[in-house]
């Protein structure tokens, strides 16, 4: 391990001491994660800045002209932060990061900055496939601390942030923290409810509002909770934004943010301690992969099972076999068979002789399954991330941690984990398709026929794939780069969600 920090260029403050970080890729955010990059990063110095400010102000935004990419969210506020991204010359790590730090302003009750996630991402060159970057939530402590009180709704570590910077550290183009700008403007100057927001609130009302912390963010002061169309300002989650921005993402990790946090859920009963916080480390990973002629398909590998679902699901329905709930058949047999068994690179590798077996395993049938949330963003030059967000509950445990604003997740040991599922599809060099689904037992179904369609030649969420799984997909039938004129998004048309791009 090495004391080596190096900050973005450009960056308006001076270099500042950060933790250690490990130059490994399993570990590039464990500790630091402090918007650096390390010597070792394949991207480069950054070349441009989404966002004036500084000495960049006089400057103002570029934009760019002609077709700028596709992007493809549940929640439509999110999906525009991306676009704008896009059209300012960011490339789609840098779109993807927007959406999902913004997702946790406009959609906290499945994305907040409490819970976690995984994400595909691919560029052209990439010839393996797509990376994987599992973030899940992590279980934490259910010991309180002195003075804390009893753990009666175990939280879960926080894992968005620092996965997200792990993803955009090694595919982004710019400094993470211009990343975090939409998401501060969003949660300082207010949003609109969405839909989506909207149906999550009156879902859990009653036990959303039975926590103060909750109620003075999501009530409308008559004892109901926001409607769609009603203004949400809040002000203590865009202070922990502005401090992430000017401290880095470690702070939320190791430093006085982290420290309020972890007051914060010790006093509301989820029971986080700074060694959980800690301990919650990003990991990157090869993706599972299915060969279609000369289409390779990368999927989410576990722990985020539901890209194994995905993947036997959608070779069979290649080998002509039928789709109906093959994904949770698989998901259910998974578990039974590797419960327990730790993230990395052997995981993989058993998951990925699954999917190349042909054999669809009986494991009978899930749980009800929590809910979650996904996007998908390509950029003009065929770079591609697919993410799947969750909280492993509605809203997780339903409780604020304390001042910092923040909606906490449900601990894993509490709740079954979600079918957390996306795929992004290449021929050769070039981007040809990306898909991500929700809708708890469906999504890896979902997820799976969906890819089968747009790779035959369907335009993306032309019609339910399944009775409760919802996508969001982008296709490029000529392929990325060189076929912008093909490029077309899609989301469910069951679901509040929003697709922009070239169509």
């Amino acid at each position: 391990m090495e004391n080596l920090c190096v900050r973005e260029r450009p960056l308006n403050h001076p270099l500042r001491r950060c933790g250690a970080l490990l130059l490994s890729t399993v570990m590039a955010a464990a500790l630091g994660g402090c918007s650096v990059k390390t010597f070792n990063d394949p991207v480069g110095q950054v070349s441009h800045v989404l966002f004036g400010g500084g000495d960049n102000a006089a400057k103002g935004p570029t934009y760019l002209t002609g077709y700028i990419g596709n992007v493809v969210s549940d929640e439509p506020q999110s999906a525009m932060v991306a676009r704008d991204v896009l059209a300012r010359g960011g490339n789609a790590a840098d779109a993807a990061a927007a959406l999902g730090m913004s997702l946790a302003i406009t959609l906290p009750s499945r994305a907040s900055l409490g819970g976690g996630g995984a994400c595909l991402a691919w560029r052209p060159g990439d010839s393996g496939g797509a990376r994987a970057f599992l973030f899940l939530p992590v279980a934490g402590s259910t010991t309180p601390e002195p003075g804390g009180a009893p753990v009666d709704r175990p939280a879960a570590a926080p894992t968005l942030a620092r996965g997200l910077y792990l993803m955009h550290l090694r595919y982004g183009s710019v400094a993470f923290a211009e990343t975090l700008t939409p998401a501060l403007d969003l949660a300082r100057g207010g949003i609109s409810v969405s839909r989506a927001l909207a149906t999550d609130l009156a879902a859990v009302q009653g036990p959303l509002l039975a926590d103060p912390g909750a109620a003075a963010i999501f009530s409308r002061g008559d004892g109901k909770v926001l409607a769609e169309g009603d203004s949400l300002v809040q002000p203590r989650l865009a202070g922990v934004l502005e401090q992430i921005r000017s401290m880095g993402v470690g702070d939320l990790y190791n430093g006085a943010l982290a420290r309020s946090f972890v007051a914060g859920s010790q006093g509301a009963g989820g029971g986080l301690t700074m060694a959980d916080l800690r301990g919650a480390v990003p990991v990157e990973t090869d993706p599972l992969t299915v060969r279609a002629g000369d289409v390779t398909v990368s999927f989410l590998p576990p722990p985020a099972d539901g890209g194994l679902g995905s993947a036997v699901a959608f070779r069979a329905l290649n080998a002509g076999g039928r789709g109906d709930r093959v994904g949770q058949s698989v998901v259910a047999a998974w578990r039974a068979q590797a419960a327990g068994a730790r993230p990395g690179a052997e995981l993989v590798a058993r998951a990925q002789a699954l999917v190349d077996s042909g054999t669809v395993p009986s494991g009978g049938s899930l749980p009800h399954l929590p809910a979650s949330t996904s996007f998908a963003v390509v950029d003009r030059h065929g770079e591609a991330v697919a993410c799947s967000l969750t909280m492993d509950n509605l809203f997780g445990i339903g409780r604020v941690a304390g001042s910092t604003g923040i909606v906490m997740g449900a601990s894993p040991r509490r709740l079954p984990p979600p079918l957390l599922t996306a795929a992004i599809a290449s021929v050769g060099s070039r981007f040809r398709a990306a898909v991500t689904g929700s809708g708890q037992n469906d999504a890896a179904d979902a997820v799976a026929a969906e890819m089968k369609q747009v790779l035959a030649g369907e335009r993306p969420g032309a019609r339910p794939v399944t009775a409760d799984g919802r996508i969001n997909a982008i296709s490029c039938p000529e392929g990325l780069p060189g076929g912008e004129g093909s490029c077309a998004g899609g989301t469910d048309a069951r679901s509040a969600g929003l697709s922009l791009g070239s169509d």
